[in-house]
């Protein structure tokens, strides 16, 4: 009876499919800093990294095929998407959701199509899909966020804030990618983290987070942190110089 029940153990264990197999994902980016100044038009940045098998494994390579996908992630904002009707001749607001800490920025990189590398479930979970920051839980209701929400991302994508790069990461050997993103002129200063995930068979075997920040320097930055910090003062500043400069220029052209 017990030879039977080894037997019919390893037969079992033969049928039973093997466990998926995890991965070490090593990765870094270029710039962990990007200063923005007057003459700020835009930054590369680069994202790279190696897939390796998990420390104490043993394992001397891990096979694939791997998808690689880099989701850039900007700070977050409370923003207000609103809807405008026409009435009586006049466009009014008529409408609007609120939708509280939103990303600023958001990009995505990947070595392929994004629903031939995972399902939707998978990717709307980790917000790896641009509509998945649309369907947040939202006082307004499931079905009104998500029509604003799209709104609100088709307008920022339009102010490339939001974007996808389906052929944006490039594998330069079987287990080596690097992905380029050019971080535009109109970027949110704040902290940035660019998350990075390993697919492989549509599952998720490796996923990595790493961050940088955008920060403004130099006469920039003190206006910035003028506004923020001394909004009354910068205020009446803004005041005196715009009644300055419109006192300069009458003088200027009655001359």
């Amino acid at each position: 009876m017990t030879k039977i029940l080894v037997i019919i153990g390893f037969c079992l264990a033969l049928l039973t499919p093997a466990a998926a197999q995890n991965a070490r994902l090593v990765s870094t980016l270029s710039n962990d800093t990007i200063e923005i100044t007057s003459s700020f038009d835009g930054e590369r940045m680069t994202f790279f990294g190696n897939i390796a098998p998990e420390a104490g494994s043993g394992q001397r390579f891990i096979e694939g095929p791997f998808h690689v996908i880099v989701v850039i992630l900007g700070p977050t904002q409370d923003r207000v998407a609103r809807q405008m009707t026409h009435n009586f001749g006049i466009w009014l607001n008529t409408d609007e959701v609120a939708f509280p800490r939103f990303p600023s920025y958001f990009h995505v990189l990947a070595s392929g199509r994004l629903r031939e590398i995972s399902d939707a479930t998978t990717l709307t979970s980790n917000f790896i899909l641009p509509e998945a920051h649309a369907m947040v839980p939202n006082p307004a209701g499931w079905w009104k966020t998500l029509v604003f929400g799209r709104e609100l991302i088709r307008l920022m994508t339009e102010e490339n804030l939001f974007g996808v790069q389906e052929n944006g990461v490039n594998f330069l050997s079987d287990t080596f990618y690097s992905a380029q993103l050019i971080l535009p002129s109109n970027a949110p200063p704040g902290p940035y983290i660019a998350q990075t995930y390993v697919f492989r068979n549509g599952e998720i075997i490796a996923r990595k987070s790493e961050g940088f920040a955008v920060r403004k320097i130099g006469f920039e930055r003190f206006l910035a942190q003028s506004a923020t910090q001394y909004p009354l003062i910068y205020g009446i500043c803004c005041v005196i110089l715009a009644l300055f400069t419109g006192w300069l220029g009458g003088v200027l052209f009655r001359r």
